[in-house]
């Protein structure tokens, strides 16, 4: 069963960083890591996509946080990560990554997007 683990998350003070990170798990070999993105769910709101990446020198961020926040990847190491800097009171809530990631198990090819089960981020004024 593939696994996105998240962590990281915590309590910062506004201007503060963190660093996110999510590690895959998954029952074969990876052929490839599509593309891969952090989600936020704000208190009360629904989930957005506030960066993505399509590989190491494609990404995209949501105006909000663009300029404060890095996705990065690692595909040796099987991981994601969301630099994030200048940290505001608005940038509080439960921070997810998925991944569209190819697999090979018993010589079958295996394509799926899978989340993570999220990881909270507090940020104090």
């Amino acid at each position: 069963q593939v696994q996105l683990v998240e962590s990281g998350g915590g309590l910062v003070q506004a201007g503060g960083s963190l660093t996110l990170s999510c590690l895959f798990s998954v029952p074969g070999i990876i052929h490839s890591i599509e593309t891969i993105g952090w989600h936020r769910q704000a208190p009360g709101k629904q989930r957005e996509l506030i960066a993505a990446s399509a590989s190491a020198n494609i990404t995209n961020y949501a105006d909000s946080v663009k300029g404060r926040f890095t996705i990065s990847r690692d595909n040796a190491k099987k991981a994601v990560y969301l630099q994030m800097n200048g940290l505001k009171p608005e940038d509080t809530g439960v921070y997810y990554c998925n991944a569209h990631i190819v697999y090979i198990r018993g010589g079958y090819y295996v394509s799926n997007e899978y989340w993570g089960q999220g990881t909270q981020v507090t940020v104090s004024s």
